[in-house]
């Protein structure tokens, strides 16, 4: 029966038959009244066929240690208890959220317990390590709390954990089995899985599991009689999740298939029956993360790698403090020294002592790019050892070793001291290096060496490469999120990113590991983020951590993974006055101590922050929720009016959504954001998703998302399925706010994710396909969205699903965009009208194509004016039509 309902799709833009022309709300009565009839049809029909069923039956809970004991909880199910039945093949109904992928999110010695208070909790063993079980709870096997994972034996592991709930006293018993010192067993208790008493030692065994045979294998687990209705929910849970997957899993190389005999389609856009329904005008942005090198060696300027010598082992097993650096002879010495360093915070510097004619040699991030005729800015600090008041010779060299630019410092004395050259390069290439070569002068100490080009975005010194900046400007971004999302709250407690270090002179600024496996310098630190978004003309959105490192956390010397408990409670009045600085820093006078710092930084004028985002997709714990609680209440009592976006975990579904959107709705948070990545076939079944939303709560901010294909590339396909959900997204503009596509950059060779917008190396950019849609609906933006309809001359409702479109205006210009997308293998014509009168349509207009066979990763728009009588959509294509000023 539910694969029957689930099968229903129903989309509230498109209809096949004469009644889409009528007004839209008589539509939708129509529609939903035939819809609901037909449900309780089949509900009535389902009960008729189950009269012959059991009252009761048994259910047996266990884990198996298949894709090593990634595969979470499982259910079997038997009426004697002799012949079990498993729900699915390796099927979830909960997995471990704990740790480290890959390394952790295990689930060993599952302990299912049903409680005196009707709600089912479960338990199991996270590693053979740590000194933590876990816990979940349920009312229905189904919907989960959030996990948590009390530290409970800091100095042991916890093995087999079951439950027991003591009458006398009205509390459960946790016990488990400990070896780390002798084979001994350790009991808890608590009234609410939340708070706990301290362990102590029980005499006797640990409660022994049952086993039984599932799917010819025997398995370890505990047995529960249930009420037949339980299972049957089980099962219908299964099966919809599986129709849900066979859906999600539609893609473009099956639509010979799916499409055999499909002849080209007629359709009907029909809009201007209705009043206009006002939108976000922030619709679409920009989220920068550093991941895949988006800033040290990106988008950041500097063409000098570990510029600072910061370089560790602990950040890469392979790095050092001289990685990227070489001495140029071979009698040349290279050491790092840390007595009486330029800063405190950067504690490292090079020792040189080098030879006649010898030197140290950079080479940048895989090469130096520089152009002929162009300027590059050298800077230093640096001090003479010898007291002999020597000179820097600075050579580009190419990779044959000719030199293709060259300058000379001023005079070196016994103390630190910043000294700057400008070098012309005399010849362009892509894998130059920097050489530095003591004049008159045998030891120097050199720190913080930097090579700058002198055309950055803007202009600016410290700034921005230029190319990047300018293909990110040519999206029109309204936003632009900063500084990422998973970097933002780290990996672990003491790698929380914190704005403080990152601003004031480069020489101060603290860097660190970056979550992502390389090395931040933090040259793009908070100052250099607002300046980009003001040059950009776009809103600055700067993330903070919630109080809790990133859940994928290793354990990095903490007894614990994931959220490894918080910030200390103690802790955490200092760091939401951080983030109250933040907020005086963008937005304070000269007369505040963070405003001051703002301005003597260059910048008088306030930044003119309005969000703030606190979080970003956490697993919504208790931990999680007294932090964020917190911050939010500290920021609404000082700043009420900047908005705060919270955030409801790492999904469009499960107990993190639904707990986030539950705190956001008790605290009437302002915002929150969504993030989810999900393959083609989501976008197409899921259109109807943000219709369902309540509007008088939280506004949405759609922070992270992208169509994922197998291959994790950025495809036609791809690209398509982003468009589709755009286009429904704009429909529901006046719930969801923003949007933006993640993540933004990846520099070739470097990535640690796929697919990315935005593809780079030393010397071009290359955008994806995605990236075309993402600028044509950012340049092309609007504030109110014009209800529409779409006729069409064929039933299918596969058919249906993959032609998208929407109709927004411009109300200070009053220029009304039409974007149209066909996700078919056969062309669409089609036609517009409007049923307002009053509104006349020109007769052409401008139009953008993009177009492709579905795993085209090179696609690029054309544009052309366009007669609008009949409107040619390709094969997989999506267009945008400019109509001009339409009254």
């Amino acid at each position: 029966m539910m694969n029957i309902i689930a099968k229903i799709n129903w989309n509230p833009r498109c209809f096949v038959n004469k009644e889409s022309l009528l007004p839209f709300r008589k539509v939708m009565q129509r529609r939903l009244c035939v819809h609901m009839i037909f449900l309780v049809g089949i509900l009535l029909f389902a009960d008729a066929v189950r009269a012959n069923e059991p009252d009761s039956v048994y259910v047996f809970a266990y884990n198996t240690a298949k894709n090593d004991y990634h595969n979470g909880l499982h259910i079997a199910w038997s009426i004697d208890k002799k012949n079990w039945e498993g729900i699915g093949e390796e099927y979830s109904f909960l997995r471990s959220d704990y740790g480290q992928w890959g390394q952790q999110k295990k689930m060993k010695d599952v302990f299912l317990f049903y409680s005196p208070q009707g709600r089912w909790h479960c338990v199991w063993s996270l590693n053979d390590e740590d000194g933590a079980f876990a816990h979940a709870e349920s009312a229905d096997l189904i919907n989960w709390k959030s996990q948590s994972y009390p530290l409970v034996m800091p100095k042991g592991n916890c093995l087999k954990p079951y439950i027991e709930f003591d009458k006398e006293s009205g509390r459960y018993i946790v016990g488990w089995h400990s070896t780390n010192h002798g084979e001994q067993n350790y009991v808890v208790t608590t009234s609410d899985f939340k708070t706990y008493s301290s362990a102590k030692v029980l005499e006797g065994h640990v409660m022994e599991r049952t086993q039984v045979i599932v799917n010819q294998e025997l398995q370890s687990g505990t047995v529960h009689k249930v009420a037949w209705s339980v299972l049957d929910k089980l099962i219908k849970s299964y099966q919809i999740s599986s129709f849900n997957l066979k859906q999600n899993q539609e893609v473009a190389a099956d639509d010979g298939i799916r499409f055999k005999d499909l002849k080209p389609v007629h359709a009907v856009l029909n809009f201007g029956g209705a009043e206009p329904k006002n939108i976000s005008n922030l619709m679409v942005g920009a989220f920068f993360e550093d991941i895949n090198y988006a800033a040290d060696g990106g988008l950041y300027a500097e063409l000098v790698q570990n510029r600072g010598f910061e370089y560790s082992s602990n950040i890469r097993k392979e790095w050092n403090s001289l990685t990227a650096w070489r001495a140029r002879e071979k009698g040349d010495e290279l050491k790092i020294g840390t007595e009486d360093p330029i800063h405190v915070n950067n504690t490292n510097y090079l020792i040189l002592d080098a030879r006649t004619n010898g030197g140290v040699i950079n080479e940048g991030f895989g090469g130096i790019a520089v152009r002929g005729a162009e300027k590059y800015l050298f800077s230093v600090f640096a001090r003479d050892i010898g007291k002999k008041g020597g000179r820097l010779i600075v050579r580009l060299l190419d990779k044959s070793g000719n030199i293709i630019g060259e300058g000379k410092t001023a005079a070196l004395t016994n103390k630190w001291k910043k000294l700057e050259v400008n070098i012309t390069a005399h010849a362009t290439a892509a894998d130059a290096e920097l050489l530095i070569v003591p004049e008159g002068c045998q030891t120097v100490n050199l720190d913080m060496v930097s090579l700058f080009p002198e055309k950055t975005f803007k202009n600016r010194r410290n700034g921005m490469r230029l190319d990047l900046a300018e293909i990110l400007a040519d999206m029109k971004p309204k936003f632009i999120r900063f500084p990422g999302g998973c970097v933002s709250h780290g990996n672990g407690l003491d790698n929380i990113y914190h704005w403080k270090n990152t601003i004031g002179s480069l020489e101060s600024r603290k860097p660190q590991r970056n979550l992502w496996g390389y090395h931040q310098s933090y040259g793009l630190g908070f100052y250099e983020y607002f300046q980009f978004c003001e040059d950009l003309g776009a809103e600055p959105v700067p993330v903070v951590a919630a109080g809790v490192p990133c859940q994928n956390s290793a354990h990095n010397g903490h007894a614990l993974g994931g959220q490894q408990c918080g910030i200390p409670l103690a802790d955490m009045d200092a760091y939401i006055q951080d983030i109250l600085d933040l907020i005086e820093y963008a937005n304070g006078s000269a007369s505040t101590v963070w405003g001051k710092k703002r301005i003597e930084a260059g910048h008088v004028k306030p930044f003119n922050l309005k969000y703030l985002g606190v979080g970003n997709e956490d697993l919504i714990t208790d931990i999680f929720k007294e932090r964020f609680t917190m911050i939010y209440e500290a920021v609404k009592r000082k700043y009420p009016e900047i908005i705060v976006i919270g955030t409801t975990g790492p999904f469009y579904e499960g107990s993190d959504y639904v707990e986030g959107w539950e705190l956001a709705t008790e605290l009437e948070v302002p915002m929150v954001d969504e993030h989810y990545y999900n393959p083609p076939g989501w976008y197409i079944n899921n259109q109807d998703f943000y219709d369902r939303y309540d509007r008088s709560k939280s506004k949405v901010y759609v922070g992270e998302y992208a169509a994922h294909l197998p291959n994790r590339k950025n495809s036609i396909e791809t690209a398509l399925a982003e468009a589709i959900h755009l286009c429904n997204i704009e429909r529901n503009g006046d719930i969801v706010a923003m949007t933006s596509y993640a993540p933004l950059l990846a520099k070739i060779g470097n990535t640690q994710w796929n697919p990315d917008l935005i593809y780079f190396d030393n010397e071009k950019v290359y955008p994806t396909v995605g990236y075309y849609v993402q600028q044509l609906f950012g340049k092309y933006s609007g504030d109110e969205y014009l209800p529409n309809l779409v006729q069409l001359d064929n039933r299918d409702t596969n058919v249906r699903k993959r032609i998208a479109a929407s109709v927004v205006r411009d109300s200070k210009t009053g220029e009304v965009f039409v974007r149209l997308v066909n996700l078919l293998p056969v062309e669409v014509n089609i036609e517009l009208s409007s049923s307002d009168k009053g509104m006349e349509l020109p007769k052409s207009g401008n139009a953008f194509f993009l177009s492709g066979k579905p795993d085209s990763t090179t696609a690029v728009p054309v544009t052309k004016t366009l007669t609008l009588d009949q409107i040619r959509l390709d094969p997989y294509s999506f267009t945008l039509i400019s109509l001009g000023v339409v009254h």
